[in-house]
């Protein structure tokens, strides 16, 4: 066995340690002191082994992706692998979800009392419910907003509504969507990372992408939507460096600034859009107007909400309180900082952990690597920091395996650092198939 292996499975060996310890110290402090209010800590979920229509396909998708994945990665034509991503993805989100059975793992999701498809009915005058949104934050306002409405900018319950609108009504359009939205981010970031790091490490990163056990919690969750958007606006930032295109950089503000109206967290992506500007500084150096262009897109849906009458920070500061007169007032910091990584550790799998690792390595080495493998890295760690930055905050007590989705999706392509890939990609799926068997997600 090879040094660099060795240390890698050193690596996974201390993930895997992170989350027994948040399991262990989690459920002591559950049991003890009740303040956790997770059944299953680290994550939001019951113990419940079970089986259900989607199991077959699940490991059939997962056997396919382990034996053809990197073969396929390797030989398809560009557009062809992007097309066959997407579709893998798909069918490895869905079948997961389906394992839950389609009312409880796909319908019912956006229907919960939390959610977004209980406010339906309020956006009746779209224009009027948006001057008002922000009087039904807090706790003891009138007719508060649910849980997930008010802990999020209107652009994520208006979503729902406009898909009621066109005529896709009821939990099962509105899962369908997140799963089939959610699945592009994958393709969003093959193309972000043929951009800036090349193709060869894009191809690489590929199966690790559509095989990931974040998948388990992208099945009908608006957060898979939300990281979706966010990778596209990543992505078409990438395009319009190295094009050196106005459209795709105005599009990719047009998304940032749609990112940040969809979630408050979701401004952290700022610091990937900053790595993204840092790799391609000498397009932006010779062309400044993509620049300009970026921020004339980054400024379209602010002003259009703005003009509507909702106010993003008033909105924001109003939120604060709002995460502390719940649930989130109770949680325990001290435990939650470490323990949300422990999250992160099971949405992105031991491979990523291994891949980070080799991220750290082409850093130090940075002078005599390849530079596209410093491209990746730069572009990895950044997503990173990002998460670091926003489990440091306090705003993310929990349910980080859902609300941390769009930075898991930055930092799969790190298993294009590895060798033997067939191995990492066994250990990802069988994560997956696991989790979705053994344990009951919930959000």
């Amino acid at each position: 066995m090879t040094r660099p292996l060795l240390r890698d499975l050193y690596a996974a060996l201390a993930a895997a340690l992170l989350v027994t310890a948040a399991v262990l110290v989690g459920r002591h402090i559950q049991h003890s002191r009740h303040t956790l209010f997770v059944k299953w800590p680290p994550v939001l979920a019951t113990w419940d082994p079970h089986v259900g229509p989607g199991t077959p396909a699940a490991l059939v998708v997962a056997a396919a992706g382990v034996v053809y994945g990197p073969v396929l990665a390797a030989r398809l034509p560009w557009q062809a692998l992007l097309a066959t991503a997407w579709a893998s993805a798909t069918a490895w989100i869905a079948s997961l979800a389906l394992i839950d059975g389609w009312q409880r793992g796909i319908a019912g999701r956006l229907t919960a009392r939390h959610e977004y498809l209980q406010v339906i009915d309020r956006f009746d005058d779209i224009p009027a419910t948006l001057r008002d949104f922000t009087h039904h934050i807090l706790v003891e306002s009138p007719d508060n907003w649910p849980a997930h409405v008010a802990g999020h900018p209107p652009a994520a319950p208006l979503t729902f509504v406009l898909l009621d609108r066109v005529g896709l009504r009821g939990g099962g359009w509105a899962g369908v969507w997140c799963i089939a939205v959610g699945a592009t981010a994958c393709v969003a970031a093959l193309v972000a990372v043929r951009a800036l790091a090349g193709e060869s490490l894009a191809r690489r990163a590929a199966p690790f992408l559509v095989l990931a056990p974040a998948a388990v919690w992208m099945g009908a969750s608006a957060d898979a939507y939300f990281a979706a958007v966010a990778a596209w606006a990543v992505a078409l930032l990438a395009l319009a460096i190295r094009g050196r295109s106005l459209w795709w950089a105005a599009a990719s503000g047009l998304l940032f600034g749609l990112t940040c109206y969809l979630s408050y967290g979701l401004t952290l992506v700022a610091l990937i859009g900053a790595a993204v500007l840092l790799l391609g500084r000498r397009s932006v150096r010779e062309r400044p107007v993509l620049l300009a262009a970026l921020v004339a897109g980054l400024a379209v849906v602010p002003m259009a909400f703005t003009l509507a009458g909702f106010d993003w920070w008033e909105a924001y500061h109003l939120l604060v309180p709002r995460y502390y007169q719940g649930v989130g007032g109770i949680r325990p910091y001290g435990y939650w900082v470490w323990a949300n990584l422990a999250c992160t550790v099971l949405i992105t799998g031991l491979a990523t952990a291994a891949g980070l690792r080799r991220t750290g390595a082409v850093l130090v080495r940075r002078r005599t690597e390849p530079p596209g493998h410093v491209a990746l890295a730069v572009l990895v760690s950044a997503a990173l920091l990002a998460l670091l930055v926003a489990d440091l905050s306090g705003m993310s007590k929990a349910e980080t395996e859902r609300i941390w989705l769009p930075f898991a999706v930055w930092l799969l392509p790190a298993c294009a650092f590895l060798t033997r890939p067939r191995a990492w990609l066994t250990a990802q799926a069988v994560l997956a198939l696991l989790l979705n068997h053994l344990l009951l997600t919930g959000w």
